[in-house]
């Protein structure tokens, strides 16, 4: 059978169904007709990636028929599964006719709207039939909650496939990080940096689950452990929860300086930035500051104090980046000023998007504070002059800029540009990089990458911007959940290992361990960068960090070190691979 038959088939099949799916637990009885005749619920999978994959088989196969809102060339998909069982519309799809002549009440309905007989699709079975439903199910659920009634939802906002690049990235096998548990997830590290001025290049680690680890010797030992020091000390796996991130000062030789972000549980102190008291809080980040007796120790003896802590609405999308600029030298503005990437704490989606991208709320923003002042409200820590916001009485002076919903990365060009780049996981829609500039609004929860975004209708989809609105700047670089489903920042490669890299920035997807690439002189063009997928060698042998994962998610992260060398990092299995080479057939470049 052809593709387009296949497609034609599949096309046919749906259009008589009118169906999506609903969520959770057992089986339920049904009667003829497919109607649901006791309350239980059928069940549909729920994983990112199942429901990934089923978005797949439905634009290839079904968006040329069907949403979620209109009946067009055949009736829209929401709320069916509500109205017939999940062995139905199984069946149903893979042999419609046998059902249409069985007298099948519904069946025979569609059937005299659309006068449509269609041959059996038998082939669209097991796990393709799961994930398949399991997507419609999802998006079909949250159509119910379009309370706005918007119109126009986008199931492939980027309907062009990314290109794979002409070349390989290739890297090896470095070491493998300490368990953190003794059962899967195995660990949890989530960040790798290294700075030539800090303990004279020395690479460290952070596993969420507390331990900030140095590499000595191509070995990770112990430099803190911060959830024994922190007796409040919470982290969740699937929520970014725990040791968040962590940044060293630019001058830690000298001043010993180091500064984490972790997870408390609500009401564990007084919150600097409080939510309002109708909403409760699931959670509070704090940004400590740590300074070390002994700098050049291999184990850090010190004291800390706290500088920041803030209320969540949710256990999702807090503090999950600090970062100093590693470009500016003493004397610059920019010099020992601390970016910190606060999400949305999952309030857009809450209930409570007004906490949202508010000049007068700190949910949503990349901060800029300067961590030896004192002059916030607080005192605890500074708040640069040259920030847009400061001396304005109606907004928060720390803000850098805003509208995220979850900055996960913040990384700097450090090989001449001076590129800011800042990730910002999506919801279900757009995955996206971001150019950091002073006072610029990136819009969540009003777009999602380029596109609209309605907190009030269906939240997995994305809407065309009905009006040119120049209070908002697009990415730099973005794509949709075809590609992937979260993005990783990464860097631009500015290292010596290898020359033939310089000129890009690498970067992936966290769940599929997907790596991408783009030109850095498209971006810096401020037309929209291309993007490819880039193949991977690994330890000499083609392969994906997919099919050396155990789990289903491969949990990518990005790390560079103290000479500008690029690594990748599969959090859940602790393995962390280094760039060793990149083959560049578009210019034969080794």
């Amino acid at each position: 059978m052809t593709r387009i038959t296949s497609i034609i088939k599949l096309s046919y099949t749906l259009v008589l169904l009118g169906f999506t799916a609903i969520a959770v637990s057992c089986k339920s009885d049904h009667s003829k007709e497919g109607k649901k005749t006791d309350k239980s619920p059928d069940t549909y999978l729920g994983d990112e990636l199942s429901i990934q994959h089923g978005m797949e088989l439905f634009n290839q196969n079904c968006a040329s028929c069907h949403n979620f809102v209109n009946a067009e060339i055949g009736p829209a998909l929401s709320g069916v599964t509500q109205k017939v069982s999940k062995d139905w519309l199984i069946g149903f799809i893979q042999n419609p006719t046998e059902i249409i002549l069985s007298g099948d009440s519904r069946a025979k309905d569609l059937f005299d709207r659309y006068k449509l007989y269609m041959p059996a699709f038998a082939q669209l079975g097991g796990e393709e039939m799961e994930h398949l439903l399991a997507f419609i199910h999802r998006f079909s659920e949250a159509e119910k909650k379009n309370t706005s009634g918007r119109q126009g939802g986008i199931v492939n906002p980027i309907p062009e496939a990314i290109s794979q690049w002409d070349g390989i990235l290739k890297v090896e096998s470095w070491i493998t990080m300490p368990a953190s548990s003794d059962t899967p997830l195995l660990a949890r590290i989530n960040k790798l940096n290294g700075q030539k001025d800090i303990k004279a290049g020395t690479t460290f680690i952070a596993d969420q689950r507390g331990v900030l680890y140095a590499v000595i010797a191509n070995t990770p030992q112990t430099y803190l452990d911060l959830k024994g020091v922190m007796k409040n000390f919470i982290d969740n796996p699937g929520y970014g929860s725990g040791l968040g991130s962590f940044a060293f000062h630019p001058d830690f030789d000298r001043n010993g300086r180091l500064y984490t972000t972790h997870t408390e549980p609500a009401k564990s102190a007084h919150a600097d930035f409080a939510i309002p008291d109708s909403i409760p809080a699931a959670l509070q980040w704090v940004l400590t500051e740590w300074i070390a007796t002994d700098p050049k120790a291999n184990l850090f003896s010190g004291t800390h104090r706290e500088l920041m802590r803030v209320d969540m609405v949710t256990h999702v999308h807090g503090f999950q980046e600090i970062a100093f600029n590693p470009i500016v030298n003493p004397g610059d503005p920019d010099y020992g000023k601390l970016y910190v990437g606060i999400g949305d704490g999952g309030a857009a989606l809450g209930g409570h998007p007004e906490l949202c991208n508010a000049t007068n709320r700190v949910w949503s923003s990349v901060l800029r504070i300067d961590p030896l002042g004192s002059n916030s409200e607080n005192g605890q820590y500074g708040i640069p002059e040259d920030n847009p916001y400061a001396g304005q009485t109606q907004a928060r002076a720390e803000i850098w800029c805003s509208g995220f919903r979850n900055p996960h990365r913040i990384t700097w060009d450090t090989g001449g540009s001076g590129l800011m780049f800042i990730s910002n996981i999506g919801q279900h829609s757009i995955e996206e990089v971001n150019l950091g500039r002073k006072g610029a609004n990136y819009g969540w929860p009003e777009r999602e990458g380029k596109f609209l975004f309605d907190v009030n209708a269906n939240s997995e989809l994305v809407y065309p911007v009905d009006s040119l609105n120049t209070a908002f700047t697009d990415p730099a670089l973005q794509y949709d959940h075809d590609e992937g489903n979260a993005v990783s920042g990464g860097y631009a490669y500015a290292g010596l290992r290898v020359p033939g890299l310089r000129g890009y920035y690498v970067f992936g997807d966290i769940p599929r361990g997907t790596v991408f690439i783009s030109d850095l002189s498209e971006i810096q063009s401020n037309t929209g960068g291309k993007i490819y997928r880039l193949p991977l060698e690994i330890d000499g042998k083609k392969s994906t960090l997919a099919a050396l994962s155990k789990d289903a998610r491969v949990d990518l992260r990005f790390g560079r070190d103290a000479e500008g060398e690029l690594y990748l990092l599969t959090k859940n299995d602790g393995k962390i691979y280094r760039v060793t080479g990149f083959v560049n057939n578009l210019s034969n470049t080794p």
